[in-house]
């Protein structure tokens, strides 16, 4: 029998001459001249914004919230004795956080204060004999003149019973006691001038004795404010109002002087912003300029400004410094921190915590108000813009 031969393939139909084009050619050749006007227009209004903005926009991945901790130390010896705030409590100033034993510290103060007393009343006392010394001063100058006008009184009478003997109209036993009289007036008025001499050189001594009172009043008076202080040291206090954290005291704990017992951090609302920019990216940062902060932890944009930038770059700043003439010089960009302030930080306090991360964004356009986005841009190009 033949073999059966395959059917040969049936010719592919042939489109009739002046036949229309199939739809999607017909349909791409007329699309594509309006694809390349708008590439050409997105183009056109891309380079429009990278122009008038973009090419203006600082933006850092370097930013992390900061804030004023405070970390409380005791400053005294001595156990703890109460612990009055908890974990991540809101606290005012002033407010006791922490309370040591206070017993020993409120002996020293009564004996710092006894001491005081006894020292203002040997003071006092020098003070007082003072001023018997100065009336003792004056009954002697009172006595001078008292024993010199009997000497006067005296030797006059003395001349005069002399002349009466002399002349046989007194006795010669009444001029003898007279001139007696005279010397015992002589001896009286050296006695006295002795005694006042006495008594002036006993006041330098008195005044001497109050001196040295007086500067131990001024001792005991520091030695019981010192005390005073050293009793207040047993109660730690919150030095601003803020948010109580990193507790490390315990019921009973003994401890030391520069010890860290806690630590108060301020209100969210107070928080800032620091920001590590590159140095290239420095040339027309300035104080004002507006910033868009997005934070990490959330995703939402902030508004915010600059507030002021580091007078030196981070590196400087660290434990070990660059010093570039050592000879092992390299060459790297440097940043240098910007400090950000939020201009509505109390709406966004819930999300502020020192340490989270963020983006920054700084506008650095000459007139930050003029229109940012794309569409915005384009439109005051054409004149659009209400």
């Amino acid at each position: 029998m033949n073999a059966e031969t395959p059917h040969a393939a049936a010719p592919p139909l042939m489109q009739p001459a002046g036949a229309p084009p199939p739809l999607r050619r017909r349909l791409l050749r007329h699309l594509r001249p309006l694809l390349l006007l708008a590439l050409l227009a997105g183009a056109a209004l891309g380079g429009e914004w990278w122009w008038k903005v973009g090419r203006f926009q600082e933006s850092t991945d370097n930013a992390y919230l900061a804030g004023d901790i405070a970390p409380l130390a005791a400053r005294i010896e001595g156990d703890v004795a109460e612990i009055l705030v908890a974990d991540n409590q809101q606290v005012t100033a002033g407010q006791v956080l922490i309370r040591l034993e206070q017993q020993d510290w409120r002996a020293r103060r009564d004996s710092a204060a006894a001491s005081l007393a006894a020292a203002e009343a040997t003071h006092t006392t020098i003070l007082a004999q003072r001023q018997q010394q100065l009336a003792t001063i004056a009954a002697g100058e009172a006595s001078i003149r008292q024993a010199e006008a009997e000497r006067v009184r005296a030797t006059q009478d003395a001349v005069r019973y002399d002349t009466l003997a002399v002349g046989g109209v007194g006795a010669r036993q009444a001029a003898e006691r007279a001139l007696a009289d005279q010397r015992k007036a002589e001896a009286a008025l050296a006695a006295a001038q002795a005694n006042l001499t006495a008594a002036r050189a006993a006041l330098p001594v008195l005044e001497a004795q109050a001196a040295g009172a007086e500067s131990q009043v001024t001792a005991a008076r520091a030695a019981l404010a010192l005390a005073e202080s050293s009793l207040a040291y047993t109660e730690i206090r919150a030095p601003f109002d803020g948010v109580v954290g990193n507790r490390a005291a315990q019921i009973g704990q003994h401890v030391r002087p520069g010890q860290a017992l806690i630590a108060v951090a301020r209100p969210p609302e107070q928080h800032w912003l620091v920001a590590n920019f590159k140095e290239t990216q420095l040339a027309r940062m300035r104080p004002g300029q507006p910033v868009t902060v997005t934070l990490d932890v959330t995703g939402a944009e902030l508004h915010a400004h600059i507030d002021s930038l580091s007078p030196a770059t981070g590196a400087l700043f660290s434990l070990l410094p660059p010093e570039n003439a050592t000879g092992n010089f390299t060459r790297i960009v440097q940043r240098v921190p910007v400090k950000i302030r939020f201009d509505d930080p109390e709406a966004a306090a819930a999300q502020l915590r020192p340490g989270l991360s963020a983006v920054a964004e700084v506008d650095t356009r000459d007139d930050p108000a003029a229109p940012r986005g794309v569409w915005a841009v384009a439109a005051a190009t054409l004149g659009l813009r209400p």
